[in-house]
Formats: C-alpha cells, sequence, structure tokens
C-alpha cells in the first residue's frame, strides 16, 4: 500500500512536471485557465541599487494585487539563460469590467441588423485580390454601448473569459500599471511602470503575442490570429491581397489599425497618379527625337559652332554647346508639354486623395465604434510624468477637482529653450545645406580639369559632363548630411518635448510630430528647393558674375535648363531614404533578434516559454508609429511638392509603398512585441500636415514650370519670337543665348589660355549684344518671358485652387449610407437602453409600490415614446 502511494505521488509529480513543460508555450498561467495580459521582467543584478529596486518591486506588486489583479512569479532558473525573473499578470473578471466602464469602452448589446451595402457587379474581377471572409471579418458586427457594471445583463456577455478581447484586456491593464505607486522618493510620491522601467527597476514590460508567427498554438483555446496575420497579411508573396484591417485592430488595437488603412488606401490611390505619371514620361521618350531645342544642340552645324563662355574662372575653358548632347535629350523626359499636364492633374489628385480619405475614415470609424468617440480617455488624461514633475496644484474648472499643473512662467522658460534649440538645428541643416552648394562651387573647376586631361574618361565625355558629376556627387553628399543629422536630431527633438512636459499623451504626440515635421522638412527638402528656385537664377553674366562670399562664383544651369538636376537630385535622396529606410527597418530588427536567440535554438521548443520569447523580440516603442507615419508623409511631399521635374515619382512611392505595407507587418508581427493596443479615430495632426502640403505643391509646382522648366521661355518664342512658320522652334537655341565679347572679360574671369584665339562666347539669358547701345542690358524678351512666368504661376495656381476646393465641396467627409446606418446605430441603440430601463422599473414597482418608482417608471416610459418619435 505504501509503494502504491508513492507510486501516485510519482505520477502526480511526473504529470506536473509534463504539464509545466507542455505550458511553457503557453499564454496562461500554471492553472492553464487564467490568461496571461501582461508580463514584467527584470534582473536581480547585485549593485549598490539592488535593495532599492527590490523594494520599489515589492511595493508596486502588492499594489497591482491590491488593484485586483493577479500575479505569478517565474523563478530566474526557469529562464533560458538563469537571470531573468518573469512576473505574469492576469486580470480577473472584477477588474476588467470595473475599468472597462472607466476607460468607456463599447461592448456588443446586439447584433447588427442593418443589411450590409449593396454589391458591386464588379466584385468578381476583384475576386483575385480578396481574402477569405473568415479573416476580412473575424467577429460579427454588433450594435455597442459603452460598459456599465450594473447593466451587464444587457450586454452579449457569452463567455466571460472571452468578452474582452485579448487587445482591450492589455488595454486595461497596462493602464492600472501606468498609475500604479510604488512608493515615496524625495517626498514625492513616485508611481507608474514607465518610471521602474526608466530606473531599471523592472527591464521590459509587454503583453503576449498570442503564438508563434510561424504555426498554430497547440492549446485550442487560443485564436492565433498572430499565425493568421503572418500567413494572409505579412508575407512579401501576398502583396496583391487586400489587408485585413478588422483583424489587425482586433489584434493589435484602433491605433495601428488606422494607419494601415491609411497606408492602404494612399498606395492604392497612387496606382493612379503612377499610370498617369507613366503615361506622360513614355510621351516625353517617344517625342524625344522630335525636340527641336536638343536636335539644334546635337546638330554639329548648330550646337558644333556656337562656342560657349567659360563655366569657371580661369581654369575652365570654352567648350562647345554640343557637349551637352546628350543631358539635353534626356532633359526632354521631364521637360516638355506633358509635365504641366502632369504637374494640374497632382494639384487634383491630392485633393482626390485627401477627401476621399476622409469618407474612408468616417466609414472606418463607424466599423469601429468610434463614432462618439473624441480622444481616448488615456489619451487626455494626464501623463504620469507631467503628474510626477508638477509640484503644485490648482482647481480643475470642469471637475473641480485638485490637479497638478506647471507654472506659466515655467512654461514660458521651457518653451523659450525648446524654441531656440529648434531653431540652433534648422539652422545647422541650412549651414550644411550651404556647405554643399559650396563644394558644387569648388569642384566644379577640379572635375572640368579632369575630364579634359584624363584620356580614360574620354569615352563617356558625352554623357558625364562636369555638371552632371558635380551634381551626382553633391546629391551623394547631401543624402549622407541629411541621414547624420536626421539621427541626431531625433533624440534632442524627444529631449526637448520631455523637457516642456507635456500635460496629455495626446499633446506630447503633436509636440513631436510638429517639431520632427519642421526638422525633416527643412533636412529633405532644401536642397531640391536649392536646385529648383535658386541655382541659375542669381549667376550674372560674363564680365559681371555673382560670388558666394566674395569667392565662389554661383552655378548655372545646364543650357538644356536645371530641370534634369532636380530630377538627379530628388532620385537621389527620394530613393535612398526608401532604400535606407527599409534596411532599417526589416534587416536590423532581424539580425538583432537573431543574435539574441542564438542560445535558445539550442534548447527544446517546448522549454523556450511565450514570455521568454516575446522578450527576446524588439521593443516597437511609443513612437514607433510615428516614425512610420513620419516617413510617409515625407514620401508623401516628394511626390507632391516636386513631382513637376519628375513624373516617375509616383511610381517609384508605389513600389516603395507595395513593400512597406509587408515590411511593416512582417517587422510588427515577427520581430517586435506585441505594442500595447490604443484606441484613435483618425490620423490626427498628420491629416492638417497633408493638408498644408497639398496647398503648397500648388504653389512649388507652378514655380518649377515657370522658373526651373524652359516651358514658358520655348512658348514665348513659339508664340512672339519665331520667324520661320513651318518649323516654329528652329532657332530657339540661338535665340536663348546672349554674345559676350572675350576682351571685354577682367582678368579674374578670363580662361588662362585661349589656343583657337575666340573672338565671342556665348551664355545664356536674354542680354543685348556688346555692339548695342544698352551693352549687356536686359532685352525686351526678357521682361516678356518674366511676363508671362508671373501670369502663368497666377492662371495655374487660381484654377488648380478652384477645381480643388470645388471637388472638396462636392465629396462629402461622410458618405450618405455610412450617416444613415450612424442615426440608425443610435436610435436602436437608445431604444434598447431605454427597453432595459422600463423594465428594471417594472420589476422594482412589482417588488416595492413606492411613488418614487411609479414617476420614475412614468417618466422613463416617455422618455421611451419620445425616442421613438425622433
Amino acid at each position: 500500500q505504501q509503494s502504491g502511494r508513492r507510486y501516485n505521488l510519482f505520477l502526480k509529480r511526473r504529470l506536473r512536471i509534463d504539464k509545466r513543460h507542455e505550458s511553457k508555450d503557453s499564454i496562461f498561467f500554471r492553472d492553464g485557465i487564467r490568461r496571461i495580459d501582461f508580463v514584467l521582467s527584470y534582473v536581480d543584478d547585485l549593485n549598490k541599487e539592488w535593495e532599492k529596486k527590490l523594494e520599489r518591486r515589492k511595493e508596486f506588486e502588492n499594489n497591482l494585487q491590491k488593484a485586483g489583479l493577479e500575479l505569478e512569479t517565474e523563478d530566474k532558473k526557469e529562464s533560458e539563460d538563469g537571470k531573468i525573473y518573469f512576473v505574469k499578470i492576469h486580470a480577473p473578471w472584477e477588474v476588467l469590467i470595473t475599468y472597462a466602464e472607466v476607460l468607456n469602452i463599447k461592448v456588443p448589446i446586439k447584433e447588427n441588423d442593418i443589411p450590409s451595402t449593396v454589391e458591386n457587379p464588379l466584385d468578381c474581377m476583384l475576386t483575385p485580390f480578396r481574402l477569405p471572409e473568415k479573416v476580412m471579418h473575424p467577429e460579427p458586427d454588433y450594435f455597442t454601448a459603452p460598459f456599465s457594471k450594473e447593466k451587464q445583463e444587457l450586454y452579449l456577455i457569452n463567455d466571460e473569459s472571452t468578452f474582452f478581447s485579448p487587445s482591450m484586456r492589455n488595454r486595461i491593464v497596462y493602464y492600472i500599471l501606468t498609475r500604479c505607486p510604488y512608493g515615496t522618493e524625495e517626498g514625492k510620491k513616485k508611481f507608474g511602470i514607465k518610471r521602474l522601467l526608466n530606473n531599471g527597476t523592472y527591464s521590459a514590460a509587454y503583453p503576449l503575442h498570442d503564438c508563434q508567427y510561424w504555426k498554430k498554438a497547440n492549446d485550442p483555446n487560443c485564436d492565433s490570429e498572430r499565425y493568421t496575420l503572418y500567413m494572409e497579411w505579412a508575407r512579401f508573396l501576398r502583396f496583391y491581397k487586400e489587408q485585413p484591417l478588422d483583424l489587425i485592430r482586433k489584434y493589435y488595437g484602433e491605433k495601428i489599425g488606422i494607419y494601415f488603412a491609411w497606408l492602404g488606401f494612399y498606395t492604392e490611390m497612387l496606382f493612379l497618379a503612377a499610370v498617369v505619371g507613366l503615361i506622360c514620361f513614355l510621351y516625353g521618350l517617344f517625342t524625344m527625337d522630335e525636340n527641336m531645342s536638343s536636335k539644334e544642340i546635337c546638330d554639329p552645324a548648330i550646337g558644333g559652332e556656337i562656342i560657349m563662355c567659360p563655366l569657371c574662372d580661369r581654369e575652365c575653358d570654352y567648350w562647345k554647346l554640343n557637349t551637352t548632347c546628350a543631358p539635353s535629350q534626356y532633359s526632354h523626359l521631364f521637360d516638355n508639354v506633358a509635365t504641366l499636364f502632369f504637374a494640374i492633374f497632382m494639384g487634383i489628385w491630392v485633393t482626390l486623395f485627401l477627401e476621399f480619405w476622409k469618407r474612408r475614415q468616417a466609414r472606418l470609424k463607424y466599423e469601429w465604434d468610434l463614432v462618439d468617440f473624441e480622444e481616448e480617455q488615456q489619451q487626455l488624461q494626464l501623463r504620469p510624468e507631467y503628474e510626477a514633475k508638477c509640484t503644485q496644484k490648482k482647481k480643475n474648472p470642469v471637475t473641480q477637482e485638485m490637479e497638478p499643473y506647471l507654472p506659466l512662467t515655467s512654461q514660458a522658460v521651457r518653451f523659450c529653450i525648446s524654441g531656440t534649440t529648434v531653431l540652433f538645428w534648422v539652422s545647422l541643416i541650412i549651414a550644411s545645406m550651404i556647405a554643399v552648394i559650396v563644394y558644387r562651387l569648388a569642384v566644379y573647376a577640379a572635375f572640368a580639369s579632369l575630364m579634359e586631361n584624363t584620356q580614360t574618361l574620354e569615352p563617356i565625355s558625352g554623357l558625364l559632363t562636369p555638371q552632371l558629376a558635380t551634381s551626382v556627387t553633391a546629391s551623394c553628399l547631401n543624402f549622407v548630411i541629411i541621414m547624420i543629422l536626421n539621427f541626431l536630431y531625433e533624440r534632442i527633438a524627444i529631449w526637448i518635448t520631455d523637457m516642456e512636459i507635456p500635460r496629455t499623451h495626446l499633446e506630447y504626440e503633436n509636440r513631436l510630430t510638429m517639431k520632427m515635421f519642421l526638422f525633416q522638412f527643412v533636412n529633405y527638402y532644401s536642397s531640391c528647393f536649392y536646385v529648383a528656385f535658386f541655382k541659375g537664377k542669381f549667376v550674372g553674366y560674363p564680365g559681371a558674375y555673382t560670388y558666394m562670399f566674395n569667392r565662389w562664383r554661383n552655378e548655372e544651369c545646364d543650357p538644356a535648363g536645371c530641370l534634369i538636376e532636380l530630377t538627379t537630385q530628388l532620385t537621389i535622396v527620394m530613393a535612398g531614404k526608401q532604400i535606407w529606410g527599409n534596411i532599417q527597418e526589416a534587416i536590423v530588427p532581424w539580425i538583432c533578434n537573431w543574435w539574441g536567440r542564438r542560445k535558445a535554438r539550442s534548447n527544446p521548443e517546448n522549454l523556450y516559454s511565450r514570455w521568454e520569447q516575446d522578450h527576446d523580440l524588439q521593443i516597437f516603442g511609443a513612437l514607433g508609429l510615428f516614425y512610420e507615419y513620419l516617413e510617409m508623409v515625407i514620401q508623401f511631399g516628394f511626390i507632391t511638392l516636386f513631382v513637376a521635374s519628375f513624373p516617375l515619382a509616383p511610381l517609384l512611392a508605389l513600389m516603395n509603398n507595395i513593400l512597406e505595407i509587408r515590411v511593416d507587418s512582417w517587422k510588427l508581427t515577427t520581430q517586435y512585441r506585441r505594442p500595447v493596443a490604443a484606441k484613435a479615430h483618425s490620423i490626427g495632426v498628420w491629416q492638417e500636415i497633408l493638408n498644408g502640403m497639398a496647398i503648397l505643391s500648388v504653389v512649388t509646382n507652378a514655380f518649377i514650370v515657370a522658373f526651373t522648366s524652359d516651358m514658358i521661355p520655348r512658348l514665348v518664342y513659339y508664340y512672339a519670337y519665331s520667324a520661320n512658320e513651318d518649323s516654329p522652334m528652329s532657332g530657339y537655341i540661338n535665340n536663348s543665348l546672349s554674345v559676350f565679347q572675350i576682351s571685354d572679360f577682367p582678368d579674374r574671369n578670363k580662361p588662362k589660355v585661349n589656343p583657337d584665339n575666340f573672338v565671342i562666347c556665348r551664355y545664356r539669358d536674354y542680354r543685348y549684344p556688346p555692339d548695342h547701345e544698352r551693352k549687356y542690358l536686359h532685352t525686351m524678351q526678357f521682361w516678356h518671358i518674366l511676363a508671362a512666368k508671373m501670369a502663368f504661376i497666377i492662371i495655374m495656381e487660381h484654377v488648380v485652387f478652384i477645381v480643388k476646393f470645388f471637388v472638396a465641396w462636392m465629396i462629402p467627409d461622410v458618405p450618405a449610407d455610412v450617416k444613415a446606418k450612424i442615426k440608425r446605430e443610435k436610435y436602436l441603440t437608445q431604444k434598447i437602453l431605454h427597453e432595459y430601463e422600463l423594465e428594471k422599473l417594472k420589476e422594482k414597482l412589482c417588488r416595492g409600490d413606492t411613488q418614487a418608482t411609479e414617476k420614475e417608471f412614468i417618466a422613463t416610459e416617455g422618455k421611451v415614446e419620445l425616442s421613438r418619435a425622433m
């Protein structure tokens, strides 16, 4: 009998050990019932702070248990490296319903009976792009209402353990963690997991993924949503499929869901812009041989006989115009009539994109129960850092409660420091841009001398001119400087925003967004603005050149115009940023995770616990989404502000975004810890930034067409100065080049040698010849062209703005069917709530017939009737 007992005890222990090993890759406590909603980890390092950290943890965990949370600790002996403790947190039903009411979480009260919209007859053509229905709509559609503990019978609670989704649960637990106190230090009350992470008391805090991404969980109670997201969304081979937005929202929360909805919609809209841009580019390609300007430049009898003035002082020689034959042909690809059409088209496209996004956003707000959501309570509540750093208190006029505040004088000082820092860094960008301009001016002569004296470069001298070599190397140098400044400023921007002590999370994000965007705007676009609007505009003329710092002669444009250089600059910066961004987003986290998991691969899979697997992943961070938006908004600027110079920019952006969606989804699903779910009803302040850029893009593209391209001078010549009716554009090149007498060169400008004894040289401008009484002054044609440019800018801006505002007025922000559904849902929800109240009052009357209850019953019944009438 005793041996039988021993055998039974042995079996129980063996079963316990086996069960424990089985549950290592599990999202439940050891009992297999209570779900792990959050995990805290720490390392027990024996330094001088050890006792203080131990005390903080003990106090914090005690207070979490007092708040109703249940904890279970995994000893460091159980961890893979034998160093890390893991504290698993479970929120029981009582805690969930309490904080669901506090956070105003909406829950189902009745299945939606509003019929779905009529199916589109073209839907059958879109079948290859569709995902299975269970992936696209993982849950039925319900009418919802804010949760109330007193009305639990009203809600569709089938199972308490699954009523609140995992993302809702981790949101509730994180809310408690950010506000739970852990003691008093230096006379101040300390609280919140963020502070404990910053001071090293805990090393990490995160919710768990529900399974491994490459296979389903063994537990039948687990939905394996991560696996579904990976298989249907996060693989590049699914690039042509729609995104499962409802599943993304369910797993990651509305804030991440709205980002992917916006990115997907932006990519869809880019398809139209990319097609039109490609057609405009092909038009330039097919009409390249018909371009009279490049024909005349390349013609040995015309371009070969025109001697151009040197492009730099002393070192540069006279040169023949036909040496720029190839660049002039390539310039026609982007500088043609289609450029004007595309610039106007993109001005209208931007408006359509923004207006249709508002409609898409309104539909998502209805479908995701965000209609009455102004801003998440958690967003509008005071930041723990604000509460901790603000020692003074005053009464809130709304709540009539005492709350911390920052004195006006302190705010003013902090804003002054912040503003000065931002101005300093913006000035630093401008200084770096001036340094690149100086580089361009200084190395041009070196490139010209090198190419003239190096025989090996002679075969490619037609393609690689000194101008192009200078432009490409300067663009690459500029890109490197941009990335370095960007890396440094990111840290500075976060530091100065922290120093300002914003009151709420929303305020913090908005301030950081404006700082980062202002910096990135100047950083990425300043070089493009220089090439588009300044290069070649303030050159002077031979004998009276203008100089930067009285030393370096200002750059001239190619005889075919500066547009090809703007295209080069835009391509290098835009493409370089996109390639670098994808390397940073995908390859770096993968290498870090591979390095972190290299030891764990030697262990059996069932011993590598779910919390350890997630601990070894990268941290997405509170600003993870912020950087994603910033990257896309900067790209949006490239394809709108300077699109007149590069019609293929939308095509590049489209290809990048197809990759970007899958890279972002892949890294979020496989390489990062699960982010804490958060709500958002829109893309926030980014909408206003996009609106501002849309308006600015009309102005910049009008100026690019007028001042950077050669379109207006060609049109003026065609209609006013051409003498050849059969070929109106013949003679344009000769007409656009002024004459300079070489003997008028001062010693500072004159080339060292003139072996062919040239008497005159030509330069790009409209000035009188040396034998005219108004020698070297601007001709009337110059003023005609300037007037035409100004008239074109005014007309184009007014036409595009009128069309933009008309389109915006014509397209309502909320679709008519969504408006009807919102009204229907509000009516039915109110009716259900009123009828519930009526039933409760009837029960009260049955139990005890008091006069107060009778009056309450009559009032409630009247309210129901009034609701029906409304």
